[in-house]
């Protein structure tokens, strides 16, 4: 059995095992990366800042035309674009994205006011199954 199918197998096996009894629709997250938020310096972040909060929903918008990157990744909070997943972490959630995979962002750690902008957000992507 090919590593994916049996990656596959097992998270819905997990699922079913999950909450039998309860009647509810099992529910797993994966979590696909965790990251720095790139480019922040560039966008809305320090404008915005005052009202994100941890655990807050993020948007990633795919971006095939970029001409710097073609595997970028525009990430938003409320509409407002706050930067990139980074280029050399790109690759696994664009393909998800590509192939029409439904993925969550979440902010996960806030420091708006690091010296660095790699340090100033970091986000959680997530597969729910």
């Amino acid at each position: 059995m090919p590593l994916r199918r049996m990656i596959e197998f097992l998270c819905l096996s997990l699922a079913l095992l999950a909450n039998p009894l309860c009647g509810e629709e099992p529910h797993i997250r994966l979590l696909v990366q965790s990251s720095p938020l790139a480019g922040s310096q560039f966008h809305a972040l320090a404008r915005l800042r005052a009202d994100m909060r941890v655990g807050d929903a993020l948007t990633l918008v795919r971006e095939p035309d970029n001409p710097y990157d073609a595997k970028a990744i525009r990430v938003e909070w409320h509409g407002h674009k706050l930067g990139y997943v980074p280029r050399r972490e790109n690759h696994a959630v664009s393909a998800a994205l590509d192939q029409g995979k439904t993925l969550h962002a979440r902010i996960s750690r806030l420091n708006p006011e690091a010296a660095d902008p790699w340090q100033r957000l970091e986000f959680e992507v997530w597969l729910e199954l």
